[in-house]
């Protein structure tokens, strides 16, 4: 079983990215409001891949990036950005902080669970 940890400060956009990655098999899922919730659930239970906005309080994403990546046992976790900030700038900072992808709000569903799904499996 995959677990996929959902970090984002609104509710109902994590439930969104939950309900759309229902139908990847064998999937569970942990979620986070912030940076700080994000850095405890990775102390309670191991996750497969992380989902992470940008814009959060407490904490930016990019410096919850920089430090889940510096944790021995996430050092090649997959972590994909999904945020609203589309500039290159945003994009160009989280690919050199170790992001896996970069997507940005609203997704198409059909297409980010393809993505997230091939994460998943190793096939990006």
């Amino acid at each position: 079983m995959k677990r996929i940890l959902v970090v984002d400060d609104s509710a109902t956009m994590r439930k969104m990215v939950m309900a759309t990655l229902r139908n990847i098999p064998d999937v569970t899922f942990g979620e986070a409001g912030n940076g700080l919730e994000a850095i405890e659930q990775m102390k309670l239970a191991p996750f497969d891949l992380m989902i992470l906005d940008l814009n959060m309080p407490d904490m930016h994403g990019l410096d919850v990036l920089r430090f889940v990546l510096s944790h021995p046992d996430y050092h090649s976790t997959p972590i994909i950005i999904l945020t609203t900030k589309g500039d290159d700038q945003s994009r160009h900072e989280a690919f050199e902080a170790g992001a896996a992808c970069y997507l940005t709000k609203p997704f198409q569903p059909q297409s980010f669970s393809e993505q997230i799904n091939d994460f998943l499996n190793g096939k990006k």
